[in-house]
């Protein structure tokens, strides 16, 4: 910041004044620490997941991303369930390590913006996604809600974010957040109409993965957005040294 110089009016030497500086205090220390916390657990968790996804796939005989669903790599529905290994454990593994990273994530975000519709919007995704490792696809009705509160949180966690986001990567942030839940609602809209859905040419797994695949990729992204620096800055007190107008 570059300062000013004021004339005293008695002949005396100039003196400087500032109207902005940083300050770094501990406490901002310590905020600046846990966002940095955060968003590494946020960036592994994304990162993580989709690996994982990817991996258990490799291994899955014949897997076909438009016709199955993420969820049938741990187990396919019930009745009659499909559980193939090492897909599963693969599959499970990894949502219940990702489930456990986003949870520890909206401790260290709400340590460091203390913006509760922020913390439970990613706390509600990391208990979703814990949900679908602890409970396969063949656990009904638990995987179920799981999978629905892991979409819909996600798609929420964006939006919101927008809250804590400074930059214009916001903008990016509601769209993707704002895409996905007006996607998933569609999909229960054009359900309950009986209708078939205007990507259905996509497939049931090739549908899905449109809701959960721009959720991963926006947190891989918000991750690094909170791995940034962050500067905080106070206006300056007046100068105690200058002169009252005559």
């Amino acid at each position: 910041m570059t300062p000013t110089t004021e004339s005293r009016r008695d002949g005396s030497p100039p003196t400087e004044t500032r109207t902005e500086r940083i300050t770094e205090t501990p406490g901002a220390h310590g905020s600046q620490r846990e966002r940095y916390v955060a968003g590494a657990m946020l960036f592994a968790f994304g990162l993580l997941a989709l690996m994982g996804i990817i991996t258990a796939e490799a291994f899955y005989p014949s897997y076909n991303a438009g016709v199955q669903e993420i969820s049938d790599l741990g187990a396919t529905r019930p009745p009659n369930s499909v559980i193939l290994q090492p897909s599963a454990t693969i599959f499970n593994a990894t949502m219940i390590l990702s489930g456990l990273l986003v949870l520890g994530a909206s401790y260290f975000a709400h340590r460091a913006f203390r913006d509760r519709v922020v913390t439970a919007a990613i706390a509600a995704l990391g208990l979703g996604v814990l949900g679908v490792g602890i409970f396969d696809g063949s656990e009904a009705p638990m995987h179920g809600l799981s999978a629905l509160l892991t979409f819909f949180a996600g798609g929420l966690s964006a939006v919101v974010a927008a809250r804590v986001i400074e930059t214009p990567f916001r903008y990016l942030s509601v769209a993707v957040g704002g895409f996905v839940l007006t996607l998933l609602v569609s999909i229960f809209a054009f359900g309950l109409l009986g209708l078939p859905h205007p990507l259905s040419f996509l497939g049931a797994g090739g549908i899905e993965r449109y809701v959960a695949y721009p959720v991963l990729l926006w947190f891989i992204g918000f991750g690094g957005y909170l791995m940034g620096p962050a500067s905080e800055t106070t206006p300056a007190e007046p100068s105690d040294s200058t002169d009252s107008a005559a």
